[in-house]
C-alpha cells in the first residue's frame, strides 16, 4: 500500500477523479445539499462536493449533478475539513491508542500529532516502536513524532531510557516519524549544550518539524530559543504570550488543557485584524473522563468559539492552519484535489458532528490493536514500602528546610520544622512529596515538602508522574503515602487515594504505568472515582491547584524548584538538592 499522502498521486486514481469532474464519469459519493465552510476566505456558502475514492474531485454549486454510485443528503449541515490536533499524548488519556481513535473519530478528529515520549520515557525505543505500529494499523492518521527530551531534564532526573543525538537521528531516519517533539529542557537549549546542540540539529538537519516547548520564555531567552530552528510552542500562559510569540514567528499550538486561558486568549486573536496563519489549536493532555464526556482538539475548538473567537477563525486555526504547520497539503480544506477528510456539523458554533468521512469513506472499524511490547510489562515491579520510608531522618531539636512553593509556577521557599525520634515533623502548611525511582537502581523514596498546594487529609500515588513518570506520592502522613503507594504497585501503575492508612480509591493503569487496555467507560469511571475521592484529601484551589498540578509535580524540564528522584531539582538554576535539609540546630 503506498502511504500518505502519495496515495493520491495515483495516475488512475487522478484520471477518475478528472473524468468525474468534467462529467464524464459519476462521482463514487456526492455530498449534497451542505453549507461549505470554506477556511480559505472564511465564507459559508452553498456547495456539493463530488468523491472519487479518497479524493475530492469537485465542489461545486448545489444541484448541478446527481450522478453518484452513493448520495450523502447533507441538507442543513455544514461542511468541514476533518480537525487536526497539532500537539497531543495519547498516554494522557490512560487508554491505548485504538481507544483513543474510536473516542476520537465520531467527533471530527482525523488526524493528530503523538509526541509518545511518555511511553519513550518508560519504555525508551520500544516505546516509539509501538507508536510507529499504531499508525500504521489505526483508522486515525496518526503522526508520531521523535521524543526530543528523555529525560526532560538529563542529570536532574531518572528515566526508563535516554536518548541522545545519535538516538534521534535514527529515529528521526524512519518515514513514520514526522518531526522533533517537543524540546522541553528549554536552559540547555538557550545555553547551546552540547547534547541539546546536537538533539535540535538532528531535528533541522532532517528537514522534519522541529517543535518546541518554550514555557514562560520572554524577550531575549524567547528569541533566542526561537533562534536555534524550533519553531513551534504550546506552553502559552497568557494573551501578552501568546502575542509575544506569535510576533517571533513561533507556530502556536494552543491547547485545551488550560482551559482558564481560553477567554484571554479569545479575545487577543479576535482583536488582531486577521487569523494569524501560525495560530493552530491543540489537546495536549486529555484526563480520560473528559475525553469521554467532552472530546479532545473538537472541545478546544468549542470552547474558545463560545469565549468569543470567530467559530471561521477558529475552524481555521483547526484544519487549514494546522495542515500547513504539519506539511500536509493534502488536507485541511476542501477542495478538489485534496483528500476527502471531511466532516458535517449540525451547528458550526458547539461543533456537533453528524457525520464524518475519513479518505472519503463514512466510519467503519478504527483499526486494529497492536501488542503491546515486553517493554511496557512490570514496570512498576517495586517493593512495598513501609511508614519510615516517607520520613526525612534528621538530629537536632529544630531543622530549616527548604520547599517547594506553589503548584505549577513553582518556587523556592523555607520553612522551620521540629525533629522527633529522629525524623522531622512535617511542618504546619506543608505536603510531603516523595518520588520512588521505578527504572531500576535506587529505590528508596526521596522525600521533600511542598507549600501553598492545600491542607492535605490523606495521600495520593501516581506512577503517571512527568516525564521520567516515576512513582510519586503526595500526603500528610507517612502512613498514608506507604498505603498509596502500595496500592499502585499492587495494581502495576496508576494511581490511588489513601486515608487512614488504607487505600479508597485505585485506577489501575498496568501498561508501562500509563495505560489501561480496558474500554474507555471504564477507565474514565475508574479515574472520576479517584478525582471524587482526592476531594475528601484536600481541597482543590482552581486553576493551578487540581489533580493535574499532582502529574505534573516532577517536571524539572520547566523554571522552578521539582522533587524528582534524585532530590530538589532546577534545572533552570542548575541546582539539585539531595536533601531538603538547610541546617540542623544542635540544640
Amino acid at each position: 500500500m503506498t502511504p500518505e499522502p502519495q496515495d493520491l498521486n495515483n495516475a488512475e486514481l487522478r484520471d477518475q477523479a478528472v473524468a468525474a469532474a468534467r462529467g464524464d464519469a459519476a462521482f463514487d459519493r456526492l455530498i449534497r445539499g451542505a453549507t461549505l465552510a470554506d477556511v480559505v476566505t472564511g465564507e459559508l456558502r452553498p456547495a456539493d462536493i463530488g468523491l472519487v475514492g479518497p479524493l475530492i474531485a469537485s465542489v461545486h454549486p448545489t444541484g448541478q449533478r446527481e450522478d453518484a454510485t452513493e448520495i450523502i443528503d447533507a441538507t442543513g449541515l455544514i461542511a468541514a475539513p476533518g480537525l487536526i490536533d497539532t500537539h497531543m499524548h495519547v498516554e494522557s488519556s490512560m487508554v491505548t491508542p485504538e481507544t483513543y481513535a474510536r473516542a476520537v473519530l465520531p467527533r471530527g478528529v482525523t488526524t493528530i500529532v503523538w509526541d509518545p515520549h511518555e511511553f519513550g520515557n518508560v519504555a525508551g525505543l520500544a516505546g516509539v516502536d509501538y507508536a510507529l505500529d499504531c499508525a500504521a494499523r489505526a483508522a486515525l492518521r496518526i503522526l508520531p513524532l521523535a521524543p526530543s527530551c528523555v529525560p526532560s531534564a538529563p542529570g536532574y532526573e531518572t528515566a526508563g531510557a535516554d536518548f541522545d543525538a545519535r538516538v534521534i537521528e535514527r529515529m528521526l531516519a524512519l518515514p513514520g516519524i514526522h518531526g522533533l517533539a517537543e524540546v522541553m529542557d528549554m536552559r540547555a537549549v538557550t545555553a547551546r549544550t552540547e547534547r541539546m546542540r546536537g538533539i535540535v540539529q538532528s531535528g533541522l538537519s532532517s528537514g522534519k518539524l522541529v517543535c518546541g516547548h518554550a514555557r514562560s520564555l520572554s524577550g531575549a531567552a524567547l528569541q533566542a530559543y526561537a533562534a536555534t530552528g524550533i519553531s513551534s510552542d504550546h506552553e502559552i500562559t497568557s494573551a501578552e504570550d501568546l502575542l509575544e510569540k506569535i510576533r517571533a514567528g513561533l507556530t502556536i499550538e494552543l491547547r485545551g488543557s488550560h482551559p482558564y486561558l481560553l477567554p484571554e486568549f479569545a479575545a487577543a486573536l479576535q482583536s488582531l485584524p486577521q487569523m494569524p496563519p501560525t495560530v493552530t489549536l491543540c489537546s495536549d493532555d486529555v484526563f480520560p473522563d473528559n475525553l469521554l464526556d467532552t472530546g479532545a482538539v473538537d472541545e478546544m475548538l468549542r470552547r474558545i468559539i463560545a469565549h468569543g473567537l470567530d467559530p471561521m477563525r477558529a475552524l481555521q486555526a483547526a484544519t487549514l492552519n494546522a495542515a500547513i504547520r504539519i506539511e500536509r497539503r493534502d488536507i485541511g480544506l476542501i477542495g478538489p484535489g485534496k483528500r476527502a477528510d471531511i466532516i458535517l456539523l449540525e451547528d458550526l458554533k458547539t461543533v456537533r458532528v453528524r457525520q464524518v468521512l475519513r479518505n472519503g469513506t463514512p466510519l467503519g472499524e478504527t483499526g486494529a490493536a497492536s501488542r503491546f511490547p515486553d517493554a511496557f510489562l512490570d514496570t512498576c515491579a517495586l517493593p512495598n514500602f513501609t511508614p519510615s520510608d516517607f520520613t526525612v531522618p534528621a538530629e537536632g531539636p529544630t531543622v530549616r528546610l527548604t520547599t517547594i512553593s506553589r503548584p505549577r509556577f513553582t518556587e523556592w521557599g523555607e520553612v522551620s520544622a521540629e525533629v522527633k525520634d529522629g525524623v522531622i515533623v512535617p511542618p504546619e502548611g506543608t505536603t510531603m512529596i516523595a518520588v520512588i525511582n521505578r527504572h531500576g537502581g535506587d529505590t528508596a523514596p526521596k522525600v521533600g515538602f511542598l507549600q501553598g498546594w492545600g491542607q492535605w487529609n490523606g495521600a495520593f500515588a501516581t506512577s503517571v508522574s512527568h516525564d521520567s513518570h516515576n512513582l510519586t506520592i503526595f500526603g500528610s502522613t507517612s502512613e498514608d503515602m506507604a498505603a498509596a503507594a502500595n496500592a499502585v504497585i499492587a495494581a502495576r501503575g496508576g494511581m490511588a487515594v489513601a486515608q487512614h492508612g488504607e487505600a479508597i480509591a485505585t485506577l489501575p493503569l498496568p501498561v508501562a504505568g500509563l495505560v489501561s487496555d480496558a474500554p474507555l467507560a471504564q477507565v474514565a469511571a475508574e479515574f472520576a472515582a479517584v478525582r471524587t475521592a482526592m476531594e475528601r484529601v484536600v481541597e482543590w484551589e482552581p486553576p493551578y491547584l487540581t489533580l493535574k498540578a499532582l502529574v505534573g509535580a516532577t517536571l524539572a524540564c520547566n523554571a522552578g524548584p521539582h522533587q524528582t528522584d534524585l532530590g530538589i531539582a532546577d534545572s533552570h538554576a542548575g541546582i539539585l538538592r539531595p536533601s531538603p535539609i538547610l541546617s540542623e540546630s544542635s540544640g
